[in-house]
């Protein structure tokens, strides 16, 4: 009996570790601003996760994502994901970039360090949220900033909204309210 519980506990465990690894759960990134990001403490939230620059046409979308953070604060996290690679738009280190977003936009949600989202250098939770092999659900192809990944209250990727859908947009506040 001692034998098959231990086999038990086993198949469990290994069943739990599976299920981390295909979550954003399993993913702890450096901050610009709090420390470290550890997704696993927001399970139980939603979060929204987005590639940012502060130079870019679309930079006016941090007044609309610090309003969603403030608003759905207890069902939502916003993770703001800093990133160089599509026109320059985000050449500041990551005290401009801090004091850019508070002075500019508000912003009190969590930013990580600059990152890549497509390359060979890509971050590896942007490679779990644009490929379908890792997270599951779909492919994303990331063209430009502000490229928006919901994802569930248990780690999973939920949706994919490009630059252009607003975080107030109908499309992502369905998924809140």
């Amino acid at each position: 009996m001692k034998y098959l519980f231990t086999i038990a506990a086993i198949v469990a465990l290994t069943s739990f570790t599976t299920m981390k690894s295909n979550t954003i759960y399993q993913f702890k990134v450096p901050s610009i601003n709090v420390g470290t990001i550890d997704f696993a403490k927001y399970e139980g939230k939603k979060i929204l996760i987005v590639n940012t620059a502060s130079k870019c046409g679309f930079t006016p979308q941090y007044e609309a994502l610090e309003k969603l953070y403030e608003k759905y604060k207890d069902k939502l996290v916003v993770v703001g994901f800093p990133c160089n690679q599509f026109g320059n738009q985000e050449p500041g280190s990551s005290d401009e970039i801090v004091q850019f977003c508070k002075k500019n936009y508000g912003v009190t949600f969590p930013l990580a360090e600059k990152v890549d989202v497509k390359g060979p250098n890509i971050s590896p939770v942007y490679k779990w949220l644009c490929n379908k092999s890792e997270n599951g659900v779909l492919d994303a192809t990331i063209t430009w900033n502000f490229n928006k990944f919901l994802i569930d209250e248990h780690g999973k990727l939920l949706a994919y909204f490009p630059s252009t859908v607003t975080p107030d947009s109908p499309e992502i506040l369905k998924y809140l309210n």
